[in-house]
């Protein structure tokens, strides 16, 4: 079941989502909480971090495990996710460090880094909250369009889509990481609540086919459908084809 909170904008987005993660983190402070990159949470992240700087929410005995990660790109290089965590989240909140978890993508023996990988997630009782973002493609994670639904963690081929998408991020388009290691779809649909992030009006296509489409592999997302607990906060932007289906 998926349950769709309209938001003004990408502020309104923010706010929203970030109220539904600090309640989770209120209500059960050890909670396990899966993480997203990418603009769209950046909001959320910010506000959360103005909340903790007020007292308002503790993070110290939270545990987190990130989506995704490039493939063959070291931690501390700019590019990487464990980078832009840091920068835009763990370096700003009392997390401990331990509790941090991301794919390792400068390991680049594929079998190691996915064992191990899902192991720490499933020894941890999979997630109590996964944040999500969606790619233009339908994609959540790096998992792509395919003609199955991942299960566990992999390597992934991002598709040009994804490729172009993410080349803002970098000086050229062929400086984007061709592969990244990224959680199974099942991992994801193992956490207890979802909650998706989406705003302008380039995700309106992917967020009606999560919600409203069939559920295809071929729109990783429409797996969601199958969920009993899932919240989508979207702009009005995002939720554009979506209209006539809202209640």
């Amino acid at each position: 079941m998926i349950k769709i909170v309209r938001a003004r904008d990408y502020a309104d987005m923010s706010r929203k989502a970030a109220n539904i993660i600090s309640a989770q983190v209120i209500l059960k402070p050890n909670c396990v909480l899966g993480l997203a990159t990418g603009d769209s949470p950046i909001g959320t992240y910010d506000q959360l971090i103005d909340w903790y700087k007020k007292g308002d929410v503790d993070f110290s005995q939270v545990s987190t495990y990130n989506l995704d990660e490039y493939f063959g790109i070291a931690d501390d290089d700019p590019q990487s996710y464990h980078y832009f965590m840091n920068k835009h989240f763990f370096d700003h909140i009392n997390i401990d460090p331990k509790n941090v978890h991301v794919p390792a993508g400068s390991n680049t023996d594929v079998d190691e880094v996915c064992a191990s990988f899902d192991k720490m997630v499933a020894d941890a009782g999979f997630c109590d909250l996964q944040l999500l973002g969606i790619g233009r493609n339908g994609h959540i994670g790096f998992n792509e369009p395919d003609d199955v639904f991942s299960k566990g963690t992999h390597c992934v081929n991002l598709t040009e889509s994804t490729i172009e998408a993410n080349s803002r991020l970098f000086e050229r388009e062929e400086d984007v990481p061709r592969r990244a290691y990224t959680m199974g779809v099942q991992t994801i649909m193992n956490a207890r609540s979802i909650l998706v992030v989406a705003n302008g009006e380039k995700k309106a296509q992917a967020v009606h086919d999560m919600c409203f489409g069939p559920v295809t592999p071929q729109c990783p997302a429409s797996i969601l459908q199958l969920h009993t607990n899932v919240t989508v906060v979207a702009d009005d932007e995002a939720l554009a084809l979506c209209k006539g289906m809202l209640a």
